[in-house]
C-alpha cells in the first residue's frame, strides 16, 4: 500500500498501520538470508537501524550482536567484528549512546564534536552540562594534551593504561578516573577515535587519522543545522514513523530541534506529517513510504534494540510497557535482571528473563510473562525461538525454571 496524501489534508493512519511501518523501516519485514548470513546482510541491518547501541552487559549475549539476529537469524558474530574493527566500516560514537553508526555518516557527527570543543553541548536537555564542559575544559585541557601527547607516541590505550591517569573517584561522573575523564571527553570532541579490544571488549583511544578513512576525515563538514536535518531525515527512515520526541531521541537532539528539522523537510517534500490513531502528537514518515500488509517475525528482542529503547514509544506503537530493571535491587524487580521481549508477528506478545550459563552450555529461562493478547500459538512460537536464540548464542540447551514455565503463558 502507497501511502499519499491531498495536498492540506492531514491523512491519518491506523495503529495496526503504524506498528507495520515501525516493523518493517527497522528490518524485520526484509527477507530473511536464504543461505549463510553474509557481511552484506549485517550492512543491510545497519543501514536499517542507524545505529548499533554498544553495551558491556553480558548476561546472554552484547546487544550489538543481538539486533542483527534479531533480523537475521543465528550468524557468525565474528563477521560483525571483522566489519567493525578490521575493515573499519563502522565507527563508535555517541550517536544514540555509545553506538556503531557507517562511517560515511561520520561528517554528520563534526558539529556536533566542535560544539563540545567549544564547551557547549547543544543536545544537552539544560545549562547544567554547558557550565561543567566550559569549566572542566578550562581547567583539565593542559592535562587532556598531555593525554593526547601520550597516545599520539604510545598508539592506541585504555582509560587505565594513561600515565598519571589516577584511580575511580567516588561520586564522579559513574566512579570515573581523572584519565577516564580524559580520554572520554578527548572522544566526545573528536580528537580520538575509539576502538574495542576484543574478546574483553575495552575501549581504547587513538588518533583519527589511524582509525578512520582519510576521505572521511577529509570530507566537507555539513553546517550544524544541515547535519541536523540529515540526521532527522536518517532517524525518520530508521523509525518509520515517529514524533518529532521519537526522532529527537534517536540521535540525543532537543525535541524543539527536531520538530524544526523535520517540517523543514515537509516543505522540502521528503516526509510528510500524519496523524496516528492513539498518537496525541502528530507524527513524520518519509515521503512516498509504503505500509506492509503484514509483517511476520519471532524474534528476541534486546532491551538496547531501537525497537524498545525508548520504553515510552514501546508503549505507544506495541502498547508494551518495559522497564530494564538491570539497577534495581532484586527484592524490587518485578520481572527480572536481563528480561528480554518477544516479538511475534507484529506484536510483541511475552517477555522472558534469561541467563546464559555458557559453562553449562545452557539458556537459563528464569521467567517468562505473556501480555493480556499472548496466545497458545504465541507460547509455542516462544519455544522455538528460545531453541533457536540458543543455538545462535553456542549454548546446548534451553532449561526452564520451572516445568510448566512456557505453557502456563496460554
Amino acid at each position: 500500500m502507497l501511502f499519499a496524501t491531498t495536498t492540506g489534508v492531514t491523512p491519518d493512519l491506523s495503529a495496526a498501520e503504524a506498528r507495520r511501518l515501525v516493523l518493517a523501516a527497522s528490518g524485520f519485514n526484509d527477507p530473511l538470508p536464504k543461505g549463510a548470513v553474509t557481511k552484506r546482510h549485517l550492512h543491510r541491518v545497519i543501514g536499517r537501524t542507524g545505529v548499533l547501541q554498544l553495551d558491556s552487559v553480558n548476561i546472554v549475549s552484547r546487544p550489538q550482536y543481538v539486533v542483527p539476529y534479531s533480523r537475521l537469524g543465528p550468524y557468525d558474530r565474528t563477521l560483525l567484528e571483522k566489519i567493525a574493527y578490521h575493515d573499519r566500516a563502522w565507527f563508535e560514537y555517541w550517536a544514540h549512546e555509545a553506538s556503531l553508526v557507517p562511517v560515511e555518516r561520520y561528517p554528520l557527527f563534526r558539529s556536533r564534536m566542535e560544539w563540545i570543543r567549544k564547551g557547549v553541548h547543544k543536545h544537552a536537555p539544560s545549562s547544567t552540562w554547558d557550565g561543567y564542559m566550559q569549566k572542566y575544559l578550562k581547567r583539565e585541557r593542559p592535562f587532556l594534551d598531555a593525554v593526547l601527547a601520550e597516545i599520539a607516541e604510545r598508539g592506541p590505550l585504555s582509560a587505565g593504561q594513561i600515565t598519571d591517569g589516577g584511580k575511580s573517584q567516588a561520586g564522579v561522573m559513574w566512579g570515573w578516573s581523572r584519565g577516564k575523564r580524559a580520554v572520554e571527553m578527548l572522544f566526545r570532541m573528536g580528537e580520538v577515535a575509539g576502538l574495542r579490544r576484543l574478546p574483553s571488549f575495552e575501549r581504547v583511544y587513538d588518533l583519527p587519522g589511524r582509525v578512520l578513512p582519510a576521505a572521511v576525515l577529509d570530507a566537507p563538514v555539513p553546517e550544524h543545522e544541515d547535519a541536523e536535518r540529515q540526521l532527522v531525515e536518517i532517524a525518520v527512515r530508521s523509525l518509520g514513523v515517529g514524533t518529532a520526541r521519537d526522532i529527537a531521541d534517536y540521535y540525543r537532539t532537543k525535541p524543539a530541534a527536531a520538530k524544526v528539522r523535520a517540517d523543514e523537510l515537509v516543505e522540502e517534500g521528503m516526509l510528510r506529517r500524519v496523524r496516528v490513531e492513539g498518537w496525541k502528537d502528530d507524527a513524520y514518515v518519509p515521503a512516498g513510504v509504503r505500509i506492509p500488509k503484514n509483517v511476520s517475525r519471532a524474534a528476541m528482542i534486546t532491551p538496547f534494540d531501537p525497537l524498545v529503547w525508548n520504553r515510552p514509544r514501546a508503549k505507544r506503537v506495541f502498547g508494551f510497557e518495559y522497564t530494564i530493571e538491570i539497577y534495581v535491587p532484586a527484592a524490587k524487580r518485578k520481572h527480572g535482571y536481563y528480561v528480554m521481549p518477544f516479538l511475534n508477528g507484529e506484536r510483541i506478545v511475552a517477555r522472558a528473563d534469561l541467563k546464559a550459563d555458557r559453562k553449562a552450555g545452557v539458556l537459563q529461562v528464569l521467567g517468562a510473562w505473556g501480555e493480556e493478547h499472548t496466545t497458545a500459538d504465541d507460547a509455542i512460537a516462544l519455544e522455538a525461538e528460545l531453541r533457536r536464540f540458543a543455538g545462535f548464542l553456542g549454548l546446548e540447551r534451553v532449561k526452564l525454571a520451572r516445568k510448566n514455565l512456557i505453557s502456563s503463558l496460554r
